[in-house]
């Protein structure tokens, strides 16, 4: 049903992608729940995936195995405890999907057929409709959510997190919106927020991500108290889609590589050939880094460039296998059975983001988080692939469980308002993605991130605050204060003048607001701390 302005919810989910999606569908069973959307229900980086959703179904797999992969993969950052619990959960939460109605891909023989993504040793990672799970996720949690009485407010913004006084000191207590093309601004209250909004894409000058993918959650958490964790680990899909000059970068999903696709340079030299164990299938954060590489060496005086090589698959494999790409290339008029697909590493994933458990909670009283713009410690310093949907359709599955159970008693009155907005305007947008993608990309050094604080200071002048586009610079500077905190190389965060990792370097970073407002390290937590 339409949400209205001025109603009073148990909770509030701010964000509809498969993370968000699957905590309401379940919650609005037992709960009064309101669901807070910028665009359409069902929008955000979900419905784009390709991939699809890694569980040990295989009889050779186990979640043992998985939880060894996904490990390996997160540079020694990730949280066992963590990691165990949801690779266990993992079959389970297919089963859950497939109950509700998501059509996975089946064998002649009826059984969930499974693919490798880098990575991955076993065949784990189950898809539908060939490379569009992520939209048939949607579809069926959607479809779920429509049979609930759940109030939804789509093409809504959330401008600030209401804080509140209840029962135990300061909570969050609802949001505040403006909805559609209103300049005003109005207030929801709930007795628990849970941000489910995604990852930061539009940062950065080309990301896979949709543009309304901007950080707002990092930004909302941090104004209201809550801690962020590992948000220097920024992930970049090794292929996505080189297309100059576009924000939105139509990503080359991983697993045509674990069909059997190479990597190339413009001489048709295989660049993965020697350099890690896996090949073409090595965690992303190495092949990205690959690829900048070759990228950024001429060739006999010429830009290099890579490309993705299918054009060995047999006929039709492309179109009945990997209809998403088969588009993206006959859109841009590729021809995969006779050239080679342009590739180029481009912002994906946030690996960190508001530090949560297991099952959630926030380090604020009234607020939840769950999916990319939580960390929960499954991802470590880089997602295993594919393992992005799992942690949304598992974590969102707890958070509705204790959600459903147990919540905040209502606030008895409000609490002093949060800092004040830095003054950003919307003019500043575009110079802020140049400063991120220049200076905290595939490769950073402590010189480009030096000069990335001093460009971001250097923008909040404006003579009018936009709330949006200052939480992009909130969320930005996050990520630079932490990458230039970290003095080593790990997963996903590459540092040219530290380029090895360091033991003394084990721990995960938190980022909090310090009294003038702005974002900083404010301690490092071992590992063994984390649980």
């Amino acid at each position: 049903m339409t949400g209205h302005i001025g109603d009073d919810f148990d909770v509030i989910v701010v964000g509809t992608g498969v993370a968000g999606l699957s905590v309401a569908a379940s919650l609005a069973m037992s709960r009064r729940v309101a669901v807070i959307t910028s665009g359409a229900l069902g929008g955000g980086s979900t419905a784009l995936a390709q991939g699809g959703i890694a569980a040990a179904i295989d009889p050779s797999d186990s979640p043992r195995l998985h939880a060894s992969d996904t490990v390996a993969a997160g540079g020694g950052l990730c949280d066992a405890d963590v990691v165990r619990g949801i690779t266990d959960d993992a079959p389970d939460r297919i089963r859950d999907l497939i109950d509700l109605g998501t059509r996975f891909d089946r064998t002649d023989a009826g059984e969930l057929a499974l693919t490798r993504e880098g990575g991955h040793r076993c065949l784990r990672v189950a898809h539908a409709g060939g490379d569009a799970t992520g939209a048939e996720v949607s579809r069926a949690l959607v479809a779920t959510l429509r049979t609930t009485a759940a109030a939804v407010f789509d093409y809504t913004t959330v401008i600030d997190l209401h804080l509140a006084i209840g029962r135990h000191g300061r909570q969050v207590g609802g949001v505040v919106v403006r909805r559609g093309e209103s300049v005003g601004e109005e207030l929801l209250t709930a007795r628990e927020v849970v941000l489910a909004t995604g990852g930061i894409g539009s940062l950065y000058v080309a990301s896979t991500n949709p543009p309304e993918v901007a950080g707002d959650g990092l930004a909302l958490a941090l104004r209201a108290g809550a801690a962020l964790v590992d948000v220097e680990f920024v992930q970049f899909h090794p292929t996505g889609l080189r297309v100059p000059g576009r924000q939105r970068v139509p990503l080359i999903s991983e697993a045509l590589r674990g069909e059997g696709a190479v990597l190339r340079d413009r001489q048709g030299h295989r660049i993965m050939a020697g350099h890690h164990p896996m090949a073409d299938l090595a965690p992303r954060d190495i092949v990205a880094r690959r690829i900048d590489a070759v990228m950024s060496e001429p060739l006999d005086g010429e830009p290099n460039v890579v490309g993705l090589d299918v054009t060995g698959f047999e006929p039709g494999v492309m179109t009945r296998r990997f209809p998403t790409a088969a588009e993206i290339c006959r859109r841009y008029r590729i021809d995969p059975a006779t050239e080679w697909i342009p590739v180029a590493p481009t912002q994906h994933f946030l690996c960190g983001g508001i530090r949560t458990d297991a099952w959630g909670r926030s380090d604020v009283a009234g607020l939840s988080a769950v999916g990319e713009v939580a960390a929960t410690g499954l991802h470590g310093a880089n997602r295993l692939a594919s393992n992005s949907m799992l942690e949304g359709v598992a974590v969102g599955r707890r958070v509705a469980d204790r959600l459903g159970s147990e919540v905040p008693a209502r606030a008895s009155r409000e609490a002093p308002p949060p800092p004040a907005l830095p003054r950003v305007g919307w003019d500043t947008v575009s110079t802020m993605q140049t400063v991120m993608s220049r200076y905290a990309g595939v490769v950073r050094s402590g010189a480009g991130l030096t000069a990335a604080l001093a460009s971001l200071n250097a923008v909040a002048d404006s003579d009018e605050t936009a709330p949006l586009a200052a939480h992009r610079w909130l969320a930005s500077y996050a990520v630079v204060a932490a990458a230039s905190a970290r003095e080593e190389s790990r997963g996903c965060h590459w540092r040219a003048d530290f380029p090895a990792a360091d033991d003394a370097w084990r721990h995960r970073l938190l980022v909090s607001l310090n009294e003038a407002g702005l974002p900083e390290v404010a301690a490092a937590i071992a590992l063994e701390e984390t649980a």
